[in-house]
């Protein structure tokens, strides 16, 4: 049987302490009956025994009332904040319903506690909390500003409560969401107090021994430091008001989870920390002379003081991408310390201190992305003591772009909207992608058309005799997809088409009939076919058949033949030189002439220079009497003209290039994201071309790859070439 929940007698006196400072607070906000009614819905669920102490064994009426003082003093939430966070884990433990909630104290309330419900749904699925998809989707899945607020709240609170706590398994978890989720977000927002709160607990928790050398050395040096900072700083003060400027002086320590940041990067130990406390001098002057001042303050100083180049950070004539404005230095103060000094003026300071909001009431300028732009909108509204009542206006539709889902292993994967359980197979591995055949959204079978929403949870169902189809690209909404369909289509259509020409060669065999390819060509053109792919497309797909294209060709040979029936002999003399201009290429040597009707030489083309069709060429005999064709360019000609000229025969292409050849591109380039479904979108697009494959490697922000192409001719690559240079980020291409 369940323990009865109780309170202790100081937790009854904690709670009356601050149901006092919370009515004080926002009584203002308050209805006249509400504490009345959350004292009676309470009440009721403690005596339906609904309210159990937690993990941790921490009282959850009191950690709500804990969150909502959080809350309301260092966020400023008001009624709804306040009533939502006392009242939702009824509805999590589904004592209430929203619907209740609603009726009891209204849509706003209701509306916060949706979104608090939520996140605690989305919570079950164990996701993977270190990734930015997450950040997005917990935000998207809040719905309302107050529900982010509320939560870090919430594990501020917590994280102050588990300090002595037996459940370390759960501590351990609670502070590494702290420090990977919740610490960037209040950042975000510009809660740095609460930010470096969680920052300090969470290293607190997670590193015991790191946490308290560096508190020990801190308070053992406090006194100390405290007395420099002020011998530091009086011949500063004078000299700057002997100047007449206007000015104030702050000093700051860094934080301990700053400190101990500090100490891995520049892997050394506290001692090594030399900028432990930073003074900032804060100047108060019009906005026209705020360059001039600063400057000046930094002439003051460095007349003074020693300044050490290298940490010299102008901040004044460039600003930070987010508005940041500041001039740091760092000087060597008495005893051979190096101090580190911050110049900037009360506007800058705003900045500083209110980040994103604060850079918007001065600049008029809004950060890039919805998320962000949304965050700083609430730190906007806290800092204008909004009553948040108003947020219609900053609330913004995270559909609109894009939408997260779960893997089923709890990994978030970003999709542009619209995309369906196609984009999703694909995103994962082509061959799940090619081999699709539906899905699973929730655990309901779906077709693969599904389109996904931010937070479902996909599964992909294959089947190996699932062949990509042309009408899937109207289906994928992403790049990546599009791009790897195209490709396996192209690769389809080629095993398709040889599988075909295999077919007609046989079925023409078997008649005994020699295929001229001429003859054929104007078969496939008789037959309404623009493209030879087309035409061996239809024949693999049984929907021509081989029996009436042998008949046609049978007619078209025949008819060819006769129109082609000897004539008597025309007299050169009727006849001009087509090209009367162009130099014999060969003069009076021998030329071998290589056309795809050759027949009687046996002749290959070499491996080392892969020449196709228009390229300059040369033939060499072989010792077995073959002939091997290689380019004029050939990495081994000179060496091969040099020992065996004698071997040496001169070729020219004949005719039109109609067969495939394969070449090997190199491509270099920066290693940008993209770049390579950028390149295979090029090539999938290039007609009578089929890549064989690709292989990149990326090393100190370059890639180099080499492509594995199957090409007609000099002029299709030269083509092809152009387009890939058109790439971003592709410096150079060889041919090898």
């Amino acid at each position: 049987m369940t323990e009865k929940f109780e309170f202790t007698q100081s937790e009854l006196d904690e709670t009356r302490e601050i149901m006092s400072h919370l009515r004080e607070t926002i009584g203002d906000t308050l209805k006249s009956d509400d504490e009345d009614k959350i004292k009676k819905h309470l009440k009721k669920a403690i005596y339906d025994n609904q309210i159990q102490r937690d993990v941790f064994g921490l009282n959850p009426i009191l950690h709500a009332l804990r969150t909502a003082q959080i809350a309301v003093d260092e966020i400023g939430l008001k009624r709804d904040g306040v009533l939502a966070t006392l009242l939702y884990t009824l509805v999590v433990n589904n004592y209430s319903t929203i619907e209740d909630m609603q009726d009891k104290f209204g849509e706003s309330v209701a509306h916060v506690i949706r979104g608090l419900v939520r996140i605690q749904d989305l919570y079950k699925r164990n996701p993977i909390i270190e990734s930015d998809n997450f950040r997005n989707l917990l935000i998207s899945f809040s719905e309302d500003m107050r529900v982010i607020l509320i939560m870090i709240a919430d594990r501020v609170n917590l994280m102050r409560q588990i300090r002595d706590t037996n459940a370390v398994n759960e501590k351990h978890q609670v502070s590494e969401e702290a420090s990977y989720l919740y610490a960037p977000l209040a950042h975000k927002l510009g809660l740095y107090k609460l930010k470096s709160e969680l920052e300090d607990l969470s290293l607190k928790y997670l590193e015991h021994d790191a946490y308290y050398m560096i508190k020990e050395s801190l308070n053992a040096t406090k006194a100390a430091r405290d007395a420099y900072i002020k011998r530091f700083v009086s011949p500063i003060n004078e000299k700057l008001t002997s100047s007449g400027l206007k000015y104030h002086l702050k000093s700051r320590t860094k934080s301990i989870h700053s400190i101990w940041q500090k100490m891995k990067k520049q892997k050394c130990g506290f001692d090594g920390i030399y900028d432990l406390f930073a003074i900032r001098i804060i100047v108060d002057t019009p906005i026209e002379k705020e360059k001039m001042q600063c400057w000046q303050v930094y002439s003051i100083i460095t007349d003074m003081y020693q300044p050490n180049p290298k940490r010299l950070r102008d901040w004044l004539s460039v600003p930070k991408s987010n508005g940041y404005e500041s001039l740091h230095i760092t000087v060597l103060g008495p005893e051979n310390k190096w101090v580190e000094i911050q110049i900037r003026t009360e506007r800058m300071d705003e900045i500083a201190e209110h980040g994103l909001a604060a850079h918007w009431r001065y600049k008029g300028v809004k950060s890039e992305g919805g998320i962000d732009d949304w965050l700083a909108n609430i730190r906007a509204a806290l800092e204008n003591n909004d009553d948040l009542q108003l947020m219609d206006q900053f609330r913004m539709d995270l559909y609109e772009d894009e939408v997260y889902v779960f893997t089923p292993k709890g990994d978030l994967l970003k999709f542009p909207k619209g995309a369906t359980i196609l984009d999703f197979a694909y995103y994962i591995h082509s061959n799940i992608g090619n081999t699709c055949v539906g899905g699973k959204i929730n655990s309901k079978v779906v077709s693969f058309r599904e389109v996904l929403h931010s937070g479902d949870t996909v599964e992909v169902l294959t089947q190996s005799n699932q062949k990509p189809k042309r009408d899937w690209l109207n289906i994928v909404k992403s790049s990546k997809a599009k791009a790897k369909i195209r490709l396996a289509l192209k690769e389809t259509q080629a095993k398709e088409g040889l599988y075909a020409k295999e077919l007609i060669e046989r079925r023409f065999k078997n008649k005994k009939i020699e295929i001229e390819e001429s003859v054929m060509s104007h078969v496939i053109k008789k037959m309404g076919y623009k493209e030879n792919s087309d035409f061996y497309k239809d024949i693999a797909d049984e929907k021509l058949d081989p029996n009436v294209v042998i008949d046609k060709y049978i007619k078209t040979r025949d008819h060819d033949q006769n129109l082609n029936a000897a004539k008597s002999t025309e007299s050169a003399e009727n006849f001009a030189f087509e090209n009367p201009n162009e130099e014999l290429a060969y003069k009076n040597d021998d030329v071998l002439v290589i056309d795809r009707d050759l027949k009687g030489i046996d002749y290959k083309l070499a491996q080392c220079c892969h020449p196709i069709y228009g390229d300059d060429i040369f033939g060499f005999v072989t010792v077995t009497g073959g002939i091997t064709i290689h380019r004029k360019s050939c990495p081994n000609a000179p060496e091969l003209r040099k020992r065996f000229g004698y071997r040496i025969v001169n070729a020219k292409w004949s005719g039109k290039g109609s067969n495939q050849y394969i070449i090997t591109l190199r491509v270099i380039g920066n290693d940008d994201i993209g770049i390579v479904s950028n390149i295979t979108n090029i090539i999938s697009k290039q007609d009578k071309l089929t890549m064989r494959s690709i292989n990149i490697d990326s090393h100190d922000g370059l890639f180099s790859g080499n492509l594995v192409l199957m090409i007609e001719d000099t002029g299709k690559l030269n083509s092809l070439i152009k387009k890939l240079k058109t790439v971003k980020g592709v410096k150079q291409i060889i041919r090898i």
